[in-house]
């Protein structure tokens, strides 16, 4: 018998967009465009931090490289094509050479939606982790850079917390 995996979250993305590729319309004309994306903006970011503490809870502690260790349904079914600059107890890099998130995103006709859809749940993911780490980010693939660069680093004076509910 074989073991069940769960849908990766490139595939859980794309019933995301789907889903919402046929209701916004109806939104916006509710709520008008600027209100609109400015909802989904914050649900989309709020969903972000709970997912953020949820991985937070299935490592030992909030260190970079146990961040790294918390990234494989992000990487299934060849979504993201990373190169790893540097991985240490102070800092988590990489760049994103290929998002077949940006491409399903294009394919679905929601380019301008794709940077809210995904990228921008990074920095909430994170803060749900830790508020020991922070992202910079200059640049996405989303949005016409020929690559992401992820930058994860510990705040200064900080070392990772053992405790699984810090205060």
């Amino acid at each position: 018998m074989t073991e069940e995996r769960p849908i990766s979250i490139l595939q859980q993305r794309r019933i995301e967009a789907n889903l919402i590729k046929a209701l916004l319309p109806a939104f916006e004309r509710e709520l008008g465009r600027e209100k609109t994306r400015q909802i989904l903006t914050e649900v989309i970011a709020e969903l972000a931090r709970r997912t953020g503490e949820e991985l937070r809870q299935t490592v030992p502690d909030d260190s970079l490289p146990s961040l790294a260790s918390t990234w494989e349904p992000w990487l299934r079914d060849d979504a993201l094509e990373t190169e790893v600059l540097k991985l240490s107890d102070d800092a988590y890099h990489f760049n994103v050479t290929r998002c077949r998130y940006a491409e399903m995103y294009a394919e679905l006709g929601l380019e301008e939606l794709g940077y809210t859809l995904s990228c921008n749940r990074d920095a909430s993911l994170v803060q749900g982790f830790s508020d020991r780490i922070t992202l910079t980010r200059t640049q996405t693939i989303m949005e016409g850079a020929p690559f992401c660069d992820f930058r994860y680093n510990r705040k200064a004076d900080e070392t990772p917390s053992m405790n699984r509910n810090p205060d």
